[in-house]
């Protein structure tokens, strides 16, 4: 259940465990500030439910006003979640939270993940964000999993503070976190040295300006547990919604993609929509994917003349999301698999950002043609569906906007999807030209640095 966000910012976001003491909410803030609104993500055992919105009033939530305003939006989730580890439903929610499991089945099938989890490999890609990039990396060393390697990718850097910040934050580390220089700017060229750099059977990717959930990595690695699986996505909430122009995205539609569990190819998962699978946004987003290495190198990995720090500033996930699918394969969301974005704060940034967004659709879409020229006739037969999708204020990609959501953004993310396909043109020539940018394959078994075995 996933409920809007109130217009006014600022709203507090937080998470409330069930199995746990609800806690009480104050209107204000420790600055003195007032939050009217809270958006809670709720959990059970760790597993997501969904979002509440809960109104704060003048003098804030007790911890029973919280418990009851939360039964009455996601009681039949709750029992839903009880029932299926075994456990009897609950008529109601106290504020001391729900008898507490010894054992939950989904627990228990954790464990059991845990204990076969597959060798992992760690992507972040920066450039000149020290600061972020320290928070983020706390909360990956923090995972609960087995056998990891972090790689930090540090995008064609204007100074060595990057370096410096992991040398003297992270040395005790070393064995797990390694620091990697890219020249050559661009982020899906930044991805593709990272996979050059990782050793793990799955290879996962994030940003630096979010915080993982401790329980991140484990979760995507038991999506590709089902059969011909070869990406998995996850679930991306806002970290603070501060200001108005962090609201404004949520409105845009964030990158959340809702509290179900879904698989997207092209035989039994294939999604209603005729538009599939070019609206390859619907499966998931670049700061919370991981891929089976093996598979992403096959493919080729990320197309180098896409992504932020090229002329076609975004796409490199969409590109490699319908690379994945094309190739008979399955890219799975799972929601469980969560981690908190960081939203820009202010106007000027989420003007830029919707621009972008647009130029970074179509040239994803260009690319596609480019790469296969009967594609246009596919696309051309979409067109008016795909019109629909991108004006009918009744669409899932405007439904989500409010009164107060400006005008002008909207505007800006069409003239960017004019300006798509001739920008990929031009960054695909200027890559082409440099040359590279590319996966290296590796012979079966080659592990970085050393010859294969076999």
């Amino acid at each position: 259940m996933t409920n809007r966000s109130p217009v006014s910012a600022p709203i507090r976001v937080l998470e409330v465990e069930l199995a746990h003491e609800l806690p009480s909410l104050p209107a204000r803030t420790p600055s003195g500030g007032r939050h009217r609104h809270a958006l809670a993500l709720v959990r059970l055992h760790a597993q997501p439910l969904g979002l509440v919105t809960l109104d704060l009033g003048e003098a804030g939530l007790t911890a029973a006003e919280c418990a009851d305003r939360i039964w009455a939006a996601m009681g039949a989730e709750i029992n839903e979640h009880l029932i299926g580890d075994g456990l009897a439903p609950v008529a109601a929610l106290g504020d001391r939270g729900l008898p507490d499991a010894a054992s939950p089945a989904c627990m228990e099938r954790r464990q059991r993940a845990l204990a076969n989890a597959p060798s992992a490999s760690v992507v972040i890609a920066t450039r000149d964000r020290p600061a972020s990039l320290a928070a983020c990396l706390d909360s990956v060393m923090a995972l609960e999993y087995p056998d990891y390697e972090v790689v930090v990718v540090d995008n064609a850097p204007a100074s060595d503070a990057t370096r410096r910040m992991l040398d003297e934050r992270y040395a005790d580390t070393a064995h797990r976190v390694r620091y990697v220089s890219e020249p050559r700017p661009g982020l899906a060229v930044a991805h593709n040295r990272g996979l050059d750099e990782c050793d793990g059977e799955i290879v996962a990717f994030t940003d630096d300006d979010v915080v993982v959930d401790r329980l991140w990595l484990l979760e995507l690695a038991r999506g590709f547990m089902r059969p011909r699986v070869g990406c998995v996505t996850g679930m991306i909430l806002a970290a603070e919604l501060e200001t108005a122009a962090q609201v404004w995205l949520e409105q845009y539609g964030g990158f959340a993609k809702g509290f179900e569990e879904r698989q997207f190819d092209l035989f039994e998962n294939r999604p209603p929509t005729p538009l599939f699978p070019y609206t390859a946004g619907m499966m998931g987003s670049g700061a919370n994917m991981a891929f089976r290495a093996e598979l992403l190198r096959r493919i080729g990995g990320f197309d180098p003349a896409t992504g932020a720090g090229t002329v076609a500033v975004g796409g490199d996930d969409l590109a490699a999301f319908f690379d994945v699918v094309t190739h008979e394969h399955t890219v799975a969301y799972t929601p469980s698999a969560l981690l908190w974005h960081y939203h820009r704060r202010d106007y000027e940034g989420l003007r830029r950002q919707a621009f972008h967004y647009g130029v970074g659709l179509t040239a994803y879409l260009t690319r596609t043609v480019l790469d296969r020229p009967s594609r246009i006739f596919a696309i051309g037969r979409l067109l008016p569906s795909g019109l629909a999708h991108l004006l009918s204020p009744s669409s899932p990609k405007n439904a989500m906007k409010h009164g107060d959501y400006p005008k002008e953004l909207t505007w800006l993310e069409r003239w960017g999807m004019v300006r798509g396909p001739a920008s990929y043109v031009r960054s695909r020539r200027h890559s082409d030209r440099l040359g590279g940018g590319r996966p290296r394959p590796r012979e079966r078994g080659e592990r970085r640095g050393h010859p294969a075995t076999g």
